[in-house]
C-alpha cells in the first residue's frame, strides 16, 4: 500500500536526496548529516509532514542507504524512499515515478533546505492549486551585486531590484514536472529550470529566511541557531 500522510490531500513532495555534499566536508552523505543531534532528512521531513496538503513523500536516497534511510524515517512520518540516481535530476525523476497519478500537485524539496517551514510549503502549493503551472520561492537579493570580467575586473554593477534568491520547495502542476523530465537532455541546478526551458511560465511567492540552504559549515551554525525559533 502506498504511504500516505493525509488521504485526502492534493500534494506529493519529493525530497532528492542522495547527494555527498562535499562543501560540507568529509562525512556522511549532506542529507544524513546531523543538525541538533538528528539529520538534516529528518527535520526537513518532519516540517513537510506537517503540511496539511501533502499527501504523499517520496525520499530519493543514496543507493546504497535506501533501507537505512527507510528506517530512520519510520518514526517520523509515512514516507516512500527510493533509490536516487549520480546527479540530482536523476533523483527527482526516480522519484516522481512513484507518485500517484491523481496528485495534481508536486513539489520538489531540497534535504538541506532542513528548516523550511510547513507555512511556506503550503503557500507554494497554493499558489499551483490557484491556477500557476510552475511556482518558487524567491527572496529579494540584498546585497550588491557586480559583474566583473578578465582579471576580476568589475565591468558593471547589477540592478538587484529585478533579483531573486530561489529557495525550495518549487511546486508544479503534476503533468507539466512530469513532461519536463520526459523532454529534458541538458542538465539543471533545479526543475524550475526545465520547466522554463519548456517555455512554461514559472512565477514566485515570498520565500522564507528560515529556508536557507545548509551547504557550508558556516550554514550549520546558522542553522543550529535557528533550530528553534518558532
Amino acid at each position: 500500500m502506498m504511504a500516505q500522510l493525509n488521504g485526502i490531500g492534493d500534494v506529493a513532495v519529493l525530497v532528492p536526496a542522495a547527494g555527498s555534499g562535499v562543501r560540507l566536508g568529509p562525512g556522511a552523505p549532506k542529507a544524513l548529516r546531523l543538525l541538533g543531534g538528528e539529520p538534516l532528512l529528518v527535520h526537513a521531513v518532519r516540517r513537510v509532514a506537517a503540511a496539511p496538503s501533502v499527501r504523499v513523500i517520496v525520499v530519493a536516497a543514496p543507493a546504497a542507504e535506501v533501507e537505512a534511510v527507510r528506517e530512520l524515517l519510520a518514526a517520523v512520518a509515512p514516507v516512500i524512499v527510493v533509490a536516487g540516481g549520480a546527479e540530482r535530476q536523476d533523483s527527482v525523476a526516480a522519484a516522481l515515478a512513484v507518485v500517484p497519478a491523481d496528485v495534481a500537485i508536486v513539489l520538489v524539496h531540497d534535504a538541506a533546505r532542513a528548516l523550511t517551514p510547513p507555512e511556506l510549503v503550503e503557500s507554494v502549493a497554493a499558489a499551483v492549486r490557484g491556477g500557476h503551472p510552475a511556482v518558487i520561492p524567491a527572496l529579494p537579493v540584498v546585497d550588491t551585486i557586480k559583474e566583473v570580467g578578465t582579471g576580476e575586473t568589475v565591468l558593471g554593477t547589477v540592478d538587484r531590484s529585478v533579483l531573486r534568491s530561489v529557495q525550495t520547495p518549487q511546486g508544479f502542476r503534476h503533468d507539466v514536472l512530469a513532461a519536463a523530465h520526459r523532454a529534458c537532455l541538458d542538465a539543471h541546478t533545479d526543475d524550475a529550470g526545465m520547466v522554463e526551458k519548456a517555455g512554461v511560465p514559472v512565477v514566485c511567492v515570498p520565500g522564507s529566511e528560515l529556508a536557507l540552504k545548509i551547504t557550508r559549515p558556516l550554514d550549520l551554525i546558522i542553522a543550529e541557531a535557528l533550530l528553534h525559533v518558532p
